[in-house]
């Protein structure tokens, strides 16, 4: 496993809410965190079927690009109720001409979760993978999950995306309803980050 050396990594996202968790997570070991988006990256087509394809594409666009490591996450809810739906297409279930809009992607889901069939609790995972790219062309790749269920009508304003209608296994709160520091004690981006940590930072 290649270790990351260095003060500076950059983070292969344009989503803000996502900066904002890796920022705090990575904060503890004195990294400075520069995201794609303020550094005036292009944002490449994730083109592929799954979630580690897709983290893999714009980790190593963004290591190209700058010719630093570079991390990228893909993520994204999957539904049991709808076969692991919507996965990828997570964000483009919020895609409207006027951009995303994730109450309409929350409603999507819920409608299309009883429409399947099935009765509440509607069963969903939270999934996140990392890739950390070199310029060079390694790779490495960390994937974390967590289980939790469906609520509506959607509860809690601190989220982001599809966190005001996920409430975790064993928890009452929704994410939307916890504190940063609350959801990235259990969340599936801070158990992949973790186990990037351990690996490639400590």
């Amino acid at each position: 496993m290649r270790r990351f050396s260095g003060s500076e990594l950059v983070l292969a996202t344009h989503n803000q809410g996502k900066a904002d968790e890796f920022a705090a997570l990575l904060a503890p070991l004195g990294i400075k965190v520069r995201t794609a988006g303020e550094l005036g990256l292009a944002v490449p087509d994730e083109t592929e079927p799954d979630f580690v394809g897709n983290a893999r594409i714009k980790a190593h666009a963004a290591a190209k690009a700058t010719g630093k490591p570079a991390l990228a996450d893909d993520s994204g809810i999957t539904i049991d109720a709808l076969n692991g739906a919507p996965g990828v297409y997570t964000a483009d279930w919020a895609e409207t001409p006027k951009g995303r809009d994730f109450m309409l992607a929350m409603e999507k889901a819920w409608a299309l979760s009883q429409e399947a069939g099935h009765e509440p609790p509607f069963l969903a995972q939270f999934r996140c993978t990392l890739v950390l790219a070199w310029p060079d062309g390694h790779d490495v790749v960390f994937e974390g999950s967590i289980e939790g269920d469906l609520v509506w009508p959607p509860r809690g304003a601190l989220g982001h995306g599809y966190d005001p209608m996920f409430r975790p296994l064993g928890q009452e709160l929704t994410f939307a309803e916890m504190t940063d520091a609350q959801k990235n004690a259990i969340s599936h981006r801070a158990v992949a980050i973790a186990l990037l940590m351990r690996s490639c930072f400590t």
